[in-house]
């Protein structure tokens, strides 16, 4: 996202079009497909440690090669590249998955999670309020200022990944190196991996929500910005803040949707879980209809606030979820799921990138109502659908149903209440 704030600027100097600025940003989201497709097995056989840190020490190196840029297809390769580091999600989705049990497992994929793209807001403001008028002063020159300033972002990303690779554990019993040495890791490879996530329907169910949900966010985190340029005439610097709304309220609201995940889980099961994903959807669509049919520039921040409130309490439903589909396989789930974010993003940066803004507004928001439909095809094995079946003890590591004579002596997965148990 350090790049984003910097863009106007890349855009005057480079003599770039609004649709050349899309296309980056489009190659940018486009290269985060492939990485979470290839992170998520891996996360399943190596684990997320060291892929973690691999992946950001080599995402810094595009970061600071940001000044090099002179043409579009320069920005569309970089951005490309720079794309890498969306993978990180995967891994960060895996591990929390791993650190914390499964009663709480919603809200800890939740507030890592949008604290992660909480960076989003906090970058926009970081670089393009404060260090870039800093750059400026420094050098006296605009042009000089963003070809440098990426360089912060890129030291900070690469000693965060050699401090992750130093200083952490990929679960908690431990590595997964140390686990394999001592027999304790059950053997897989990253084909069967990717294979048996593939072909569980539900994988692909979430991969659309996830589409309706964290690829709208990552659309706005681009349109809002010009939005409210082209319809309110705001300055770049006024619609960068309000375009910041979206990062912002990481703070708290992917966290609050994967909370009330836990809670409906809870108290009615896994449809619990599935009814409160399916009502944040549906409530999120309906508010993009809102947002474009808004014609004040107050009734318009305060629809985009609630709007974005619903995105990322979706997001985080979402993610409590993706546990529960293919415990052992967790991983490649976890990277199909994530990849289905940017695939949305690519198709509504189309949307807005080829259309006026309210045919591209009433597409999202129509995908999202209808995404919202598709939880009634959730069907987790052991556990009850959003109308139909009962929750049973499940093994946390295998996702397996377990006879009553083995509920003793095996971690089984109680999150579900004990009423709904059979």
């Amino acid at each position: 996202f350090a790049i984003s704030p910097l863009l106007p600027f890349i855009k005057e100097d480079l003599n770039l079009t609004n649709d050349q600025i899309w296309t980056s940003s489009i190659a940018g989201v486009g290269g985060t497909v492939f990485m979470r497709f290839l992170l998520g097995p891996l996360c399943d056989v190596y684990g997320a440690r060291v892929l973690f840190s691999i992946v950001l020490c080599l995402a810094a190196i595009p970061t600071a090669c940001t000044g090099l840029v002179e043409t579009a297809t320069g920005l569309y390769c970089l951005r490309l590249a720079i794309g890498v580091a969306g993978g990180s999600f995967v891994m960060c989705q895996y591990w929390t998955s791993r650190m914390f049990t499964k009663e709480v497992v919603g809200t800890a994929n939740a507030l890592a999670g949008g604290w992660g793209n909480l960076g989003a807001g906090v970058t926009n403001i970081l670089m393009g309020s404060m260090l870039m008028p800093l750059f400026e002063n420094i050098f006296g020159s605009t042009e000089t200022a963003w070809r440098t300033v990426c360089i912060i972002p890129a030291v900070v990303a690469f000693v965060t990944g050699i401090v992750i690779w130093n200083i952490s554990d990929d679960c908690p019993k431990g590595n997964y190196t140390d686990l394999k040495i001592r027999g304790l890791f059950p053997p897989v490879t990253i084909s069967a991996s990717f294979t048996k996530a593939s072909l569980n329907w539900n994988t692909w169910i979430l991969f659309l929500q996830y589409a309706c949900c964290f690829g709208v966010e990552l659309t706005m985190n681009t349109a809002a910005a010009l939005y409210f340029v082209d319809e309110y005439g705001q300055s770049s610097e006024a619609a960068r803040s309000i375009a910041a709304i979206f990062g912002w309220l990481n703070l708290f609201a992917r966290g609050l949707g994967g909370f009330f995940s836990d809670a409906s889980m809870y108290n009615y099961g896994m449809k619990g879980r599935i009814w409160i994903q399916t009502i944040f959807l549906f409530l999120e669509g309906g508010m993009v209809f809102v947002f474009m049919h808004t014609t004040t520039l107050g009734g318009s921040i305060a629809a985009l606030v609630v709007f974005s409130l619903f995105v990322q309490a979706a997001e985080g439903t979402s993610y409590a979820i993706v546990p529960y589909i293919d415990p052992p396989n967790m991983g490649s789930v976890s990277g199909i799921v994530g990849a289905g974010g940017n695939v949305g993003a690519v198709g509504f940066g189309l949307a807005f990138r080829e259309l006026e803004y309210k045919r591209a507004f009433f597409i999202m928001g129509f995908s999202i109502l209808a995404s919202s439909v598709l939880s009634i095809f959730i069907v987790i094995q052991g556990y009850s659908a959003i109308i139909w079946g009962k929750d049973r003890y499940v093994s946390k590591e295998t996702g397996k149903i377990l006879p009553r004579d083995k509920w003793i002596g095996e971690e089984v997965d109680t999150s579900a209440p004990v009423g709904n148990i059979k």
